[in-house]
């Protein structure tokens, strides 16, 4: 089921055109790397996995470099044709066999029970239906299969939370790329059926100011194994 690299062009029926956002975030994001510490956030969110995984809104790929080489196979959904291009240059320096493909989280275009891992990085804050979107990464994954998760959301006391709620009814989601600083990433995974593992609440960047957007968790779900047995 190889899915054929798209990187410039625009596809028909693109979910997500922010030529803009797209811009700023290529450019913010590879900062971030190195003065916000998302580097060694993402070795770790990516350390151990192996098999097929699809990662959800890969932006311009920068987790990519970070994959193991007992990684077989990523599949990389991007919506944005910017970031995708972006991504499709990443891929060519990744270690391992990295196919970019467009495609809406809520709708993915791969087969059902087709990976063995997901990966969810800075992805679910912008997506258009949460519960939509963690639906689908539960179909594609097999029963048993792995998510790692990389996200921000809500957090701080009562007054950061009031500010993260007044910007998400505001002006963020229109200069951020429909970003959403008040979701629950992990209260979302669960809801959608995941089985939560461990995961850890942590501030970025660690050491430096405390933003809306600071607030995040880095951690592992499973698809239930049960779901092998519904499905028969």
């Amino acid at each position: 089921m190889p899915l054929r690299s798209t990187g410039s062009g625009k596809v028909p029926g693109d979910p997500v055109h922010h030529p803009l956002f797209a811009r700023c975030y290529a450019r913010i994001s590879v900062t971030a790397e190195t003065r916000g510490g998302l580097a060694a956030l993402r070795g770790r969110l990516l350390a151990g996995l192996s098999g097929r995984v699809i990662e959800i809104g890969a932006g311009n790929g920068l987790n990519f470099a970070h994959y193991p080489r007992t990684v077989s196979e990523v599949v990389a959904i991007e919506p944005e044709r910017l970031l995708r291009t972006l991504a499709v240059e990443a891929a060519l320096r990744a270690e391992v066999p990295v196919d970019v493909a467009p495609g809406a989280a809520e709708a993915l275009p791969v087969k059902s029970e087709a990976f063995d891992a997901a990966v969810l990085s800075l992805v679910l804050c912008s997506v258009r239906d949460l519960s939509r979107a963690l639906a689908e990464v539960r179909r594609v994954l097999r029963p048993g299969g792995e998510v790692r998760f990389l996200e921000h959301g809500r957090g701080g006391g009562p007054a950061m939370v009031f500010t993260q709620r007044a910007l998400d009814r505001t002006v963020w989601p229109l200069v951020s790329g429909g970003c959403h600083l008040s979701r629950d990433p992990v209260g979302a995974l669960r809801e959608a059926g995941f089985e939560l593992g461990p995961y850890r609440r942590l501030l970025v960047p660690e050491n430096g100011p405390v933003l809306p957007t600071s607030y995040c968790r880095l951690g592992t779900a499973w698809r239930p194994v049960a779901d092998a047995a519904r499905s028969r």
